[in-house]
C-alpha cells in the first residue's frame, strides 16, 4: 500500500492499490510522521500502482501538500494515471502533477 524511499532531502511515497477512505488514513498516519521527522525539501507521491481514488484521496494530497509546506518543502504527484490525473486536475490541484512523470 506505502512504500517510502527517504534520501533526507527528498522523500518518494509509492502508493498502490485503492485509495480510500480506510486506506488514505493510514497513509496519512504515516507520511505526517515521515515528513515531520524529515522535513523533506520534496515530497514525491508516486501513484504508478494506484488503481482507484476518491475524495478521501485528494484530502490526502492536499492535506500533505500543506504539511510540507509547512515544512519548507514542495509537493509532487507523479505517474498518475489518466482518471486519477483527471480528477486531482478538477479538484484544482493539477498544478501539483508532474509535467514530465519520469524526470524524477
Amino acid at each position: 500500500m506505502l512504500k517510502i524511499y527517504n534520501d533526507g532531502k527528498r522523500i518518494t511515497a509509492a502508493l498502490s492499490g485503492d485509495i480510500d477512505h480506510h486506506a488514505a488514513r493510514e497513509i496519512r498516519v504515516e507520511l505526517d510522521d515521515v515528513i515531520a521527522r524529515s522535513r523533506p525539501q520534496l515530497l514525491i507521491l508516486d501513484l504508478e500502482n494506484v488503481g482507484f481514488m476518491d475524495s478521501s484521496g485528494i484530502g490526502l494530497i492536499l492535506g500533505r501538500s500543506r504539511s510540507v509546506r509547512a515544512a519548507g518543502g514542495e509537493l509532487l504527484v507523479k505517474n498518475a494515471r489518466y482518471e486519477i490525473a483527471e480528477v486531482i486536475r478538477i479538484s484544482g490541484l493539477g498544478h501539483l502533477i508532474a509535467a514530465q512523470p519520469n524526470a524524477l
